[in-house]
This record gives structure tokens, sequence and C-alpha cells, in this order.
């Protein structure tokens, strides 16, 4: 009798776990739809408001009504003074550059953090994150007045944007590179330099190899921070170099006081959905940069 009475409380007990189990599971995805649908909605509604007719803007339906590309082609259409494609390139320029030169001084800074021992290492490494932490807004006016004196703000004067924008990656790309140059193990540097190389060819040869994936992330990072910029480059850009960001809050309409939403929406989609699909195309990449530190044994 004690035995069946001990053997029934085992089955309910079990029984009650694998019901706790399921609730937990449950709940576990409906907090990550819940998360996943606050994030992605506002992109849907940009996307469905990008192809619908500009007669029905303020339509409330849920999905796509009234379908048509001509938002895309008033993007890209100079005839109101907007000059989208122009801004594309723009933005290109000052991302691509950015994040070569972020990461070329990154580079070498992070590895210098974590690889050398020297009076005041992690007092660097804090200001760098404190540089990271100071607002932009702070830096409009007495950067306005430095680069206009040098008569940056005229022409094509791209490094009024590019330096700025280097100041925001950089701490970024230091942070990042630090943390994952100092969880590879020493021993990989040292068995290279007892092989004949020295600490220069051992970092070129063995570590930066095996850092590709923290520096392939840390370059998307910062190529994403400079292609959404839109403080600094609203102050310092040019009609010839004003980026994405500036162009499309410029976007004009037909009517004189008409904010052509479906334009913007659609400019919108162009600028956003190429950083999804590499996003989506390197996430591999970007998850192996996050989460390895190295070779372990």
């Amino acid at each position: 009798m004690a035995i069946a009475t001990v053997t029934h409380r085992a089955t309910v007990t079990r029984e009650q776990h694998v019901k706790s189990g399921r609730w937990r599971t449950i709940r576990g995805y409906t907090g990550l739809l819940l998360i996943v649908v606050w994030g992605l909605a506002p992109f849907y509604w940009m996307i469905v408001t990008a192809f619908r007719d500009v007669g029905y803007t303020f339509d409330t339906t849920p999905w796509p009504t009234h379908v048509t590309l001509d938002n895309f082609q008033t993007a890209f259409s100079t005839d109101r003074g907007n000059h989208f494609a122009h801004a594309l390139l723009n933005s290109l320029i000052i991302g691509v550059i950015t994040t070569a030169l972020a990461m070329l001084v990154g580079v070498f800074a992070a590895y210098a953090i974590s690889r050398l021992n020297f009076a005041g290492k992690y007092l660097v490494l804090g200001f760098i994150l404190g540089a990271s932490m100071f607002p932009g807004v702070a830096l409009v006016s007495p950067l306005f007045q430095m680069f206009s004196s040098w008569g940056w703000l005229t022409g094509y004067n791209y490094q009024a944007l590019i330096i700025p924008n280097i100041s925001f990656a950089l701490p970024l790309t230091v942070y990042t590179l630090t943390a994952f140059f100092s969880e590879m193990p020493w021993e990989l540097e040292e068995s290279a330099r007892m092989d004949g190389c020295t600490q220069g060819q051992a970092f070129r040869k063995i570590l930066l190899p095996l850092a590709a994936p923290g520096l392939f992330t840390t370059a998307i990072l910062a190529f994403i921070s400079a292609w959404n910029e839109f403080l600094l480059s609203s102050q310092f850009a040019t009609a010839n170099t004003q980026p994405v960001t500036v162009a499309i809050a410029s976007f004009t309409g037909s009517q004189p006081h008409q904010e052509p939403y479906t334009a913007v929406m659609a400019a919108g989609t162009i600028v956003t959905v190429p950083l999804i699909i590499m996003v989506l195309f390197f996430q591999r990449a970007i998850v192996s940069g996050l989460t390895a530190g190295g070779v372990k044994g």
C-alpha cells in the first residue's frame, strides 16, 4: 500500500513538472512573439504605406491595398528637388570610409589594450567608453564653429561628416575588439613567436585570421551606425554631401504644405531593406563574432 502511494505521488509530481514545463515554454514563445511584433510592426507598416497609392495614405487597412510603385519613382525623381540617388551614394561613401578608418585604428588600439601591459591601460579604456556616452547634441555647436572656420561646410567636404562619425564608431570598435582579443589564448601568439615570427607577423598571420568573425561583426555594426546617423549630418551636410537620412527628412511633396508620407516610406524601405538583407545573409558570422572568443582546447 505504501509503495502504491509513493508511486502515485511520483506520477503526480512528474505530471506537474511536465505541465509546468509546457506553460514555461508557452510563456517564453508568447513573450518572443510579442517582442517580434513590437519590433517589426513599424517596419511592416512602412512597407505597406510605401506600396500604397498616395490617395489612400491614411487608409488603416492592415494589409496592402491599392498597391502601386509610383512612390518609389517619386522618391528617385529630381523634379521636386529630391536627390535621393545621390544621397544613397553619399551614405555609402561616408559609411565605407568611416568603417574602414574606425576598424584600422580600432584593431591596433584594441590589440594594444588587450595584449600589452602599460600604465593607465584601464583608464584609457574607461576614457574610450566615456567618449561613447558623450551626447552628440553637445558637439554640434563647437564642431559647427570649427568646421565653418576651416571651410568644410561647403562643396564636397565629406570629412565634416566622416570625422564625427569616426568619433562615434571608434569606441564601439575598440571596446568590442578589446573583449575579443582578450579572450584569445596567449599561447597562439607565443607559439608563433617561437617558430620565428615577429610580433607583427604573429599578429597579422595568426591573430587577425582567428579574429575575422569579430572584425566582421564590428565592421557591420560600425557601418550601420554611420549609415543611420542623422543629428550631426543634418547640421554639417551640404547639398552635395547630404546622406540618405537627411535627404529623406528634406523630401517635398507636390503641394507646398503637403508631407509626402508615401514617398518617405518608399525611401525608408529602400534604405532599410538592404541592411536587413545584409544582416540576414551574414547572421552566422555576426553571431559567431558576438559569441566566439578564440580557440579553446
